[in-house]
Parts: C-alpha cells; structure tokens; sequence
C-alpha cells in the first residue's frame, strides 16, 4: 500500500486515534479505581474504628481496656499489613492500646475525623488511614479518645496490579474489536469510490458511455463533472473525425488533378510530367499518413473502443480470397473469439488490411495469421512464405519510407499501420518468419477483465 493512498492514511488516522482513545481510557479507569479503591478501604477501615470504639472502656486502675479485638489475623501479626491504634488525646500519651501487628511502634497522630488520610507506618512504608475521636466514660469523668486504623498500601497496590492485569487485555481487545471495525468501516466509505473506478474503466472499455447517477452526495459533484468531460470530449472527437474527413477531400482531389495533368502532358515533356506526377504520389501518401494519424490521436479520448479481432481477419481474409492472384494461396488463421483490439473497427481493419495485404502480395504459397493471450498482453501474428525483408528495410519501413519501389504501396502500408498501433497503444515489430518469409507481430494489452480473458480461448481454424 502506498504512502498517498486515502486507505492507509485513513486506517492509520483510525489506529493512532484509537490508541489514544484507549490509553485515555485506562488511566481515567486506573484513576476511578483507585479513588474507588481508596473509599472502599476507608469504609471498612471506619467500620473497624466504630467496632473499637464499641469494645474500649476504662478500667478501674484508670488504664484503658478492650473487650473484644477485631478478628482479622493480620492484625495479630507484626507488621502484618493491619494496624489499629486506640489513644488518649492530649501530651499524655500513657495507657495507648495498639494491635499486635504495631509491635513495638505507634501511629502518627491523625488530623482528621472519619476521613482516610496518608500516614508513615512501621519499616518506612505507606499507609491509608482513618482516625475516629470518641468520648467514653461517665458524665464528668469522660475521657476523649482516638481510635486509628490503617492499612498498609501496599496490599492496595497489589489489587491494583492485579486490576490492570485485567484491564490491559481488556484494552487490548477492545482496540482489536475497534481496529476490525474501523477496517470495515473505511472500506464501505471508499466503496463508492471503488465503483467509480470501475466505471471509469467500463467507459474506457467501452462497454458504457457515461457514469451513472447512483453515488453519495458527496461524490456526485465530481462525477457530474466526468461526465460533462466526457462530454466535452466526445463531441471533440466528432468535430476532429469531421475536419479530418474534410481535410482529406479537400487535399485528394487538388492532388488527383495534379496526377491528371501530369499524365495528360506526357507526351510533350515526359520527364517533367512524371517527376510532377512522382511528386504528386508522394504528397498524396504523406497526406494518407498524416490523415490517419490525426485520426487515430482524436480517438484517444477517456472511451476507449474494444474491437473484437476475429470478425476483421475473417472479413479482410474473405475479400483478399477474391482477388485474382490470391488462388493460389493458402489462408490459415487461428484466433481466439475473446481477442480484443483497443481501438475502432475503422482503426482495425484498416491496420489488419494493410498487413494481410502485404501479405498477399509476397507471399508464394502459405499466409498464416494466429492471435494468442497471456495474462493481460495480446498478441497477434501474420506470417508468410515469401522473401522476407533484411534488417536495412526493416528500418526503412520504421522510418516511414516504402520498402520495394517494384511494387505500388508496399511498405508504406506498415509505416501507416505502425502508426495506428502506436496511437492505440499497441505496437508493431518486424521479424523473419519460419515459414521464411516476414514476420509481423501486433501486440497490445487487453482492455478486456480479468474474468473474461480466461474465456472463449477456443480458436476457430480457417
């Protein structure tokens, strides 16, 4: 996938939001569960502060007594994670009752009620605590107590690794989920580009003439605007098609009345007579070229035609048999009924008339004309017995220059068919045959798809 491609900027646009999305995500949940966590633990921290303050009293000696203590193990156990704490307020701290598990140290004096703050605890670690004051006592001898109980954070901490175990595979999958879904989701919103494409290229196939008006808002404006190309363009293809119709009337004739001339003066001085007929031919032959070229360019517009090629073998072969000095020869022609040319019939048949011709007219005894496919390149072969052609006149012809002077047109027809597959993008190439004779191979690329090309691959001998 391309760097400019719509898709990749897309779907990497989706990703790197969706990353953010879910990283944004997990810290505001880490964030929420540990506030939730911390509240939870001041609750049950508190619920154990009231419980305290339910079992102390005063003994007799004055030094304060417990009758019950909380029943988790963790605070029997030093430094087990668990501590409570249970002091007088004021300097005096004698007579404080403290858990099992503070051993030999005491609780930070808190200074907030019912609240969960931080404290230092035993071996430099962190605690989360809640203090609670209570009065306890007769009316008049009331003694005013805190009542401290912590946690150690971490115990806190572990639940939190063990939330995030949970929650980044939970992530995870989420943003696979998401990543799927934004998959399927820019491909249905490049589907309608998708389908212009594709009818862009049945246009240039051939197969339809303008875009329909089926696609998003979006997407309208622009193919209304194709289609007013489009447009345009054939209708330009008209007027060239006309100005070069004209330009060839109007070019032939003075031409013709000149060749005329010529003739008619013959007798009186026949060398000028035939240089200015000589002349005359080669101005007429350039004209020819030059009209169909310009011809052939006007029809490179956006529609590109696909001609199908047996049907012109068949015809141009069918009227060459007719020609008096054809008897003798023998047609074989082999092509597929799949085989396309993309170009205009017109265009076709005159390029294939040219080469079967030449053909003809130097073949002895074998003309043989094969069309193949392989893959998306099409190839088209006429071959025959005759003297063939050296390299010098090979180059000749791809000069534009007439092969053999002995016999009228020969050689120019391939310079003129050379450049009709030139502007229909195809190409002609000159080679000796194994019959012996020459060799003219047309190839092109298919227009036609991919699922039509591995159809009707039957050849139908002649």
């Amino acid at each position: 996938m391309r760097l400019r491609s719509l898709r990749l900027r897309l779907s990497v646009a989706a990703a790197g939001l969706i990353a953010l999305a879910l990283g944004l995500a997990g810290a505001g949940l880490v964030v929420i569960f540990d506030r939730v966590l911390d509240a939870r633990t001041a609750e049950d921290l508190d619920r154990t502060a009231k419980f305290l303050a339910g079992q102390v009293s005063r003994a007799q000696d004055g030094h304060l007594h417990l009758a019950a203590e909380p029943a988790d193990s963790r605070f029997a156990t030093p430094y087990g994670g668990l501590y409570w704490q249970i002091a007088p307020d004021g300097p005096d701290r004698a007579g404080d009752l403290h858990s099992r598990s503070l051993w030999d140290k005491s609780l930070p004096a808190a200074t907030s009620d019912a609240r969960a703050v931080d404290l230092a605890g035993p071996e430099g670690t962190r605690l989360i605590a809640v203090a609670r004051r209570v009065t306890i006592g007769r009316e008049g001898a009331q003694t005013p107590l805190t009542i401290t109980v912590a946690m150690d954070r971490r115990d806190l901490a572990a639940s939190r690794t063990t939330f995030l175990g949970l929650i980044v595979p939970a992530l995870a999958g989420l943003g696979l989920v998401l990543a799927l879904a934004m998959l399927v989701f820019v491909q249905r919103a490049l589907r309608p580009f998708r389908t212009l494409r594709t009818d862009l290229r049945a246009i240039h196939d051939g197969s339809r003439t303008t875009l329909p008006n089926t696609f998003p808002d979006e997407v309208q404006p622009l193919v209304d605007d194709l289609n007013r190309l489009i447009g345009v363009q054939e209708r330009a293809l008209q007027r060239a098609r006309t100005q070069a119709g004209d330009m060839a009337h109007g070019l032939k004739t003075p031409l013709a009345v000149l060749t005329a001339l010529a003739r008619r003066s013959a007798d009186d001085r026949p060398e000028l007579s035939a240089e200015i007929e000589g002349q005359a031919l080669a101005m007429g032959r350039q004209v020819e070229r030059a009209l169909v070229r310009a011809r052939v360019a006007a029809s490179g517009n956006l529609r590109r035609r696909a001609c199908p090629v047996a049907p012109a073998v068949d015809r141009l072969v069918a009227t060459l048999r007719r020609l008096p000095d054809a008897d003798s020869l023998s047609w074989e022609t082999s092509v597929p009924a799949v085989l396309s040319y993309p170009g205009d019939e017109g265009d076709l048949t005159e390029m294939l008339g040219n080469l079967l011709d030449n053909a003809r007219k130097w073949a002895h005894r074998r003309v043989v004309v094969t069309g193949e496919m392989h893959g998306s390149e099409s190839i088209l072969v006429i071959e025959d017995d005759g003297p063939g052609m050296t390299e010098t006149a090979i180059a000749r012809v791809s000069r534009g220059r007439r092969w053999d002077e002995t016999k009228p047109g020969t050689g120019f027809g391939l310079a003129i068919s050379s450049d009709i597959a030139e502007e229909t993008g195809a190409r002609v190439t000159l080679a000796r045959s194994e019959l012996g004779g020459l060799r003219v191979t047309l190839d092109w690329q298919s227009a036609l798809p991919a699922e039509r090309r591995t159809a009707g691959r039957e050849a139908t001998p002649h």
